[in-house]
């Protein structure tokens, strides 16, 4: 049976219970990366590639404050399977209301996160601000205007984005907001999807003005600013 390419999360705030999950997982051949709490689990998923987490249901169910955001927005993000553990056994337990899962380790594994696209968290909530840019790529300048901005980067939408490069360098001049910065490209839309076609691009460095422009538009600072979902 195939595996996920990449290591599985394991939370629970229980040291014996995290470690007698992770080597039920490591014993399939799939990687277990055990995590103490999910602010640790999220943190990592910034950072690197996961295919899904299994969760000890009491841990969700004692979470609290940020902690309980924060596994609400992990457990939306990946394919989870929530557990409680008997003895060496592990029992899947589904909540109410909550998303179907799967019924036994295998399939979670096997299946549901062998075939998840892998992609690290978002680290920066998006904002709707609309402001018109020049870019200025290959000693050439386009007209674009923004989708949304976040601390981290943004989305401009171009009718011919084909012409970019994934990972090229860019100049963005914020034409509304008088300052210029430097990104590379991480992502292109194509013309004639569902989406408005466009760039996604990661700034490589904020200015001063980028840092009291965002503050003020997006009413928060960026320590305080993580892309997580609410209940």
């Amino acid at each position: 049976m195939p595996l996920p390419q990449h290591p599985i999360l394991v939370v629970s705030y229980i040291d014996e219970t995290r470690t007698a999950l992770a080597g039920i997982v490591n014993k399939t051949g799939a990687v277990a990366v055990p995590c103490a709490n999910f602010c640790e689990a999220e943190n990592l998923a910034l950072k690197s590639l996961y295919s899904g987490m299994l969760v000890d249901l009491p841990s969700i169910i004692k979470s609290k404050g940020e902690e309980k955001i924060v596994a609400y927005t992990l457990a939306n993000f990946f394919p989870t399977l929530r557990v409680r553990t008997m003895g060496g056994m592990l029992i899947p337990m589904a909540m109410p209301g909550s998303a179907k899962q799967d019924k036994n380790l295998d399939d979670f594994l096997n299946k549901t996160c062998e075939a998840f696209m892998p992609r690290t968290l978002r680290e920066f909530k998006r904002h709707s601000v609309y402001c018109s840019t020049t870019l200025h790529y290959n000693d050439k300048e386009y007209r674009g205007f923004t989708g949304n901005i976040s601390w981290g980067g943004a989305f401009i939408v171009d009718v011919y984005p084909e012409k970019f490069t994934d990972g090229g360098v860019i100049t963005v001049d914020f034409l509304n907001f008088g300052f210029s910065l430097d990104a590379s490209i991480q992502l292109i839309k194509p013309w004639g999807e569902r989406f408005p076609p466009g760039i996604g691009i990661m700034f490589r460095e904020l200015n001063e003005s980028a840092l009291s422009t965002f503050s003020t538009y997006f009413k928060t600072t960026r320590e305080f600013d993580r892309d997580r979902l609410t209940t």
